[in-house]
């Protein structure tokens, strides 16, 4: 099968089989994950996508940027489900005015929907910053845990 083929097959399995269960609610339904990149290579035996070259990661108001990107998915016989993840290189996750740097991160969608960075990660929101040795971000709940966290504040100045 050629790659070209492999790949659009990917993303068809992609799309349609993003959701855990099909079956839901359209409103309980995550939105679909879009990946666009100047390069895809597609692994059936291995069930990868390595995405390479100014790599964009979409859903909903989230955004994560990076070098590369390797899904990992299941058989299209288990649902063609994502099982994770891997942003490598540039790191960069965007959701309003906050930003999330570092050299890697793990998408994890079960059992709760996830990213781990790694490799000097760095929080911004506004003027303040975090950095830590690990931020895990939850997606659903809106909220990071830092490891080993170092703050810094940048207070709004008084109109006195």
């Amino acid at each position: 099968m050629s790659i070209l083929r492999s790949s659009f097959i990917f993303l068809v399995a992609l799309f349609l089989f993003i959701n855990p269960v099909l079956a839901q609610d359209k409103k309980e339904m995550p939105e679909p994950i879009i990946i666009t990149s100047k390069t895809l290579i597609n692994d059936s035996k291995t069930k990868t996508a390595t995405f390479e070259g100014n790599v964009v990661a979409k859903r909903g108001e989230v955004t994560l940027y990076a070098n590369k990107m390797i899904v990992y998915y299941e058989d299209e016989q288990k649902g063609g489900n994502i099982k994770m993840i891997e942003a490598i290189g540039d790191v960069k996750l965007v959701k309003a005015d906050r930003v999330i740097t570092s050299h890697k991160a793990t998408y994890l969608p079960e059992p709760e929907e996830r990213v781990i960075f790694t490799g000097e990660p760095r929080a911004t929101e506004g003027k303040n910053l975090v950095t830590g040795e690990k931020i895990t971000y939850f997606m659903k709940d809106d909220r990071s845990v830092v490891e080993k966290s170092k703050v810094y504040l940048k207070e709004k100045k008084s109109g006195k």
